[in-house]
């Protein structure tokens, strides 16, 4: 079997992912995803990739893999080139899945489970789309029955602060906002969670403060206030939701180390990317000050990234992102990495549905992944527009997925909306 053509698919109204698609002269076509600069990314696919993957055997996964990030020589950043990587690692491995009747976790060596439990990032669909260049009013997908009123949106209230409720319908977002509804009614967003099954949620109230100082300093009464959403789920649910903290590495060390200090009242599932993670000292410093597992991070790419965190010994929980970190050869070996330093994994997704499908696979596959992120508004209002399938969830648990290779492909009629473009290079 060989390579035969490489393309590349983007769309205007979902712009941040670019899809890869591997043709082979078996029929068999492999998918992959990445999302970031998707301009750099495609150019990266064509101009440099595609005469090496074209006439290739696709099941050589491991030495086109290592032959691509030699040729980046991108070690330590999550920058097009490598991204490029991730996006074509993982359509090998559906490739290889396909080719021989099976699922990729199972083609990376077995699994170490049948399901596992998920969490939700408390994000909006209006994040990874833009309803004004065409995909009009995201309305429920077929297949997912209505949610309740109050679940659907937030909506503005005269005082001008949104919140949640059925008494303002009439200026309901057209899609799930869940970042709104933690900021403002966290307790009722747990209760919403769990009334799904869903048993675990990430949230971010500490971002809305860090640029009136550029995140250099963060005072007593924004702490307080970005407490506010913990205290509130607590209130509400107790501790049946777990819950973790991002804080998207805003901040300078000592606010950062201010923001920990005082998360250390609650009993938090983790605290992610605290600052930047290749700021290992820092990162150290605050592991020291925190009683709660710092995580980190889907901003590294590639195992070389990895190793002083784990060698240092203060990270809790290995985060990665599938799509960045190289592909699910790289994740695997970064996986493995953790194992043998006893640190829990976690699959990032926030960005796309191959992604979070190539998340589950490794997590079904890794003995020390511990829980999934999926986005529900992503998973209920984007993704089913995209793929032909995803993974089951069902009362917060994702299941193995049963289907050869990764188990989906790019729906005929995304491929065929006239703001989907398809760029391909070989016959």
């Amino acid at each position: 079997m060989k390579i035969t053509s490489v393309e590349t698919v983007r769309c205007a109204w979902y712009p941040r992912p670019v899809w890869v698609q591997l043709r082979t002269d078996s029929g068999i076509v492999g998918l992959g995803e990445t999302t970031g600069g998707p301009g750099a990314v495609e150019e990266c696919i064509h101009a440099d990739m595609a005469g090496l993957l074209i006439g290739s055997d696709p099941l050589n996964v491991e030495g086109l893999h290592e032959a691509l990030l030699r040729r980046g020589r991108i070690w330590r950043t999550r920058d097009a080139w490598t991204r490029a990587v991730s996006a074509v690692d993982v359509a090998l491995w559906d490739i290889a899945g396909q080719a021989r009747g099976e699922p990729v976790w199972k083609v990376m060596g077995g699994k170490a489970r049948d399901s596992i439990r998920i969490y939700n990032t408390c994000a909006s669909a209006a994040y990874a789309v833009r309803p004004s260049e065409g995909a009009g009013r995201l309305s429920q997908p077929a297949g997912f029955p209505p949610l309740p009123l109050r679940e659907r949106a937030l909506v503005r209230g005269s005082s001008g602060v949104k919140k949640s409720g059925p008494e303002s319908a009439k200026s309901l977002f057209p899609v799930l906002d869940d970042l709104q509804w933690f900021l403002n009614d966290a307790g009722g967003l747990a209760e919403s969670l769990l009334a799904d099954g869903v048993t675990g949620m990430k949230i971010w109230p500490f971002d809305q403060f860090a640029d009136s100082t550029g995140g250099h300093f963060i005072s007593a009464s924004d702490i307080e206030k970005g407490l506010e959403p913990f205290r509130k789920i607590r209130d509400a649910v107790g501790n049946r939701m777990e819950v973790a903290a991002e804080i998207h590495g805003t901040w300078s060390l000592p606010a950062a180390m201010r923001i920990v200090h005082a998360l250390n009242e609650f009993d938090l599932m983790w605290v992610e990317d605290v600052l930047g993670a290749q700021d290992v000292e820092g990162l150290a410093q605050v592991a020291r000050i925190s009683r709660n597992p710092i995580a980190a991070s889907e901003s590294l790419a590639t195992k070389e990234a990895y190793t002083e965190l784990f060698d240092r010994g203060h990270v809790g929980v290995c985060m990665l992102d599938v799509c960045w970190v190289g592909g699910l050869t790289e994740a695997k070996a970064v996986a493995g990495m953790a194992h043998s330093a006893k640190v829990p994994l976690t699959p990032h997704d926030c960005t796309g549905p191959v992604n979070l499908m190539a998340g589950v696979h490794l997590s079904i596959h890794a003995p020390n992944a511990i829980v999934q992120e999926t986005v529900r508004a992503f998973n209920r209002e984007v993704y089913p527009r995209v793929v032909d399938r995803l993974p089951r969830i069902e009362d917060g648990v994702v299941y193995a997925p049963d289907e050869p290779g990764l188990g989906m492909a790019l729906k005929r009629q995304f491929l065929n909306d006239p703001q989907t473009r398809v760029r391909k290079t070989g016959r």
